[in-house]
């Protein structure tokens, strides 16, 4: 019996190709945040800007933290997967509020 109508897959596991766009979509969503997080620290360097430090380290928490604890994750067997998705989640917040308090202080 196939999928009910609505679905257009088994929901029990996505197909495949699902799997690896997600994979490689997290990937390149750590490697931008990164790179975003060092063009702002640079600026941070050259002008002394305290707001653009906050940003840089917003967006450090908010893109590659989370990437780097789901790679500690498949890494360590000890570590369960409710703690690193409840640490990731609570870095992307900091991450957010962080960038939001840059973009609100005065510089």
């Amino acid at each position: 019996m196939g999928p009910p109508p609505l679905q257009l897959w088994d929901a029990s596991l996505p197909p495949e190709w699902i799997a690896t766009f997600v994979q490689a979509t997290d990937v390149l969503s750590a490697l931008i945040g990164l790179f975003i997080a060092y063009q702002a620290y640079r600026g941070y360097r050259r002008n002394d800007s305290r707001p653009m430090l906050f940003i840089a380290v917003g967006f450090a928490l908010a893109l590659a933290v989370p990437f780097l604890l789901l790679l500690l994750y498949v890494a360590l067997p000890f570590v369960s997967e409710p703690i690193a998705a409840v640490l990731g989640q609570c870095s992307q917040v900091t991450g957010l509020l962080t960038i939001l308090y840059a973009l609100r202080m005065p510089s």
